[in-house]
């Protein structure tokens, strides 16, 4: 997808498309540390998990690169295994609020980070498009730091409503919300 195609990114040569995450797993990291305020202990920790998640036969990955081929955005998932990590600690709370069958038969996007430079131009969007488009499930499921950000906005623009909030992960510093939407996701008008 180019950078100024109908409904994607309109920041300035910027392509989405797939990308061998594994090859560039430090690109990536290093796009999410900044997004994300991680220190160099925190992304070694994430590193071994990224490539733990690629080996999923049915993990896909998508990238945002400039037309020099710098790395700007990325997303990935996969689809949803009671038995992984992630569906184990956020199973209870989508019981609690009886949602817990949004973790049948979904998609779900691992990770989707932008640099700051590189927001708010439609990047993120065209990813987590583009991402689940192409899969065969009905519905999608992420979690996100419980706050009022414009990621949660853009979620929330594209149809994914909270299934659970105030949801507690293991080291993490803040809460996150659990959400959904059915697949495919909300478009706006031009985005076709």
């Amino acid at each position: 997808m180019a950078a100024h195609s109908e409904g994607g990114p309109r920041g300035p040569g910027v392509r989405i498309g797939p990308v061998d995450l594994a090859a560039r797993v430090d690109e990536a990291l290093a796009v999410q540390a900044v997004a994300f305020g991680l220190g160099p202990e925190e992304v070694e920790v994430r590193r071994h998990i990224v490539l733990r998640h690629l080996d999923h036969p049915e993990a896909r990955a998508l990238g945002a690169t400039t037309a020099a081929g710098r790395l700007v955005g990325f997303a990935y998932g996969m689809p949803n295994e009671r038995g992984q990590w992630w569906s184990t600690v956020v199973e209870p709370y989508l019981r609690d609020t009886g949602r817990a069958h949004w973790l049948d038969d979904a998609f779900v996007v691992t990770e989707l980070h932008v640099l700051p430079g590189f927001q708010n131009l439609g990047i993120g969007r065209a990813l987590i498009t583009t991402l689940t488009d192409a899969v065969g499930h009905p519905r999608s499921i992420l979690s996100a730091i419980d706050t009022d950000s414009p990621a949660r906005g853009l979620y929330r623009s594209l149809g994914y409503q909270d299934l659970a909030r105030q949801v507690l992960f293991p080291s993490a510093a803040q809460p996150y919300a659990v959400m959904g939407a059915p697949l495919p996701l909300r478009r706006r008008p031009r985005d076709g």
